[in-house]
């Protein structure tokens, strides 16, 4: 397996869709990546030769913030809403969904699962 950006990116996919497995990008900016690095899109990451993989390197290095550095960011982000205690910054600290979304039936990945009524406890 090739190691790009601290990740580990599968041998057996396309250099596009192995770019994927990068947390930060997506298919549009792999293949802005790939355009950038002069690599063929439809490759194999295997059978990228390791200069082709250092250019790679280069790009998402000189180009984009991805993983750690991206992951931190959204983290900052998230803690700077919370601290000025704006409406989205109070959905996140409690847990519920923050764009809009309805709350009364679905929001079953924000909330958690379904909570039993007080007097219907399972026996």
């Amino acid at each position: 397996m090739a190691r790009i950006a601290g990740r580990e990116v599968p041998n057996h996919k396309t250099t596009i869709i192995g770019l994927t497995y990068i947390f930060g990008v997506g298919s549009t900016t792999a293949k802005k990546i790939v355009e950038l690095a002069k690599v063929e899109p439809d490759k194999k990451v295997s059978s990228l030769s390791e200069d082709e993989l250092a250019r790679i390197r280069e790009v998402i290095e000189k180009n984009f913030k991805v993983e750690g550095d991206l992951r931190t960011e959204v983290a900052m982000n998230i803690k700077r809403l919370i601290d000025i205690a704006c409406y989205r910054g109070h959905r996140h600290k409690i847990g519920l969904p923050v764009r809009g979304q309805r709350t009364k039936t679905n929001a079953r990945t924000w909330k958690g699962p379904r909570q039993n009524a007080i007097g219907a406890k399972k026996k």
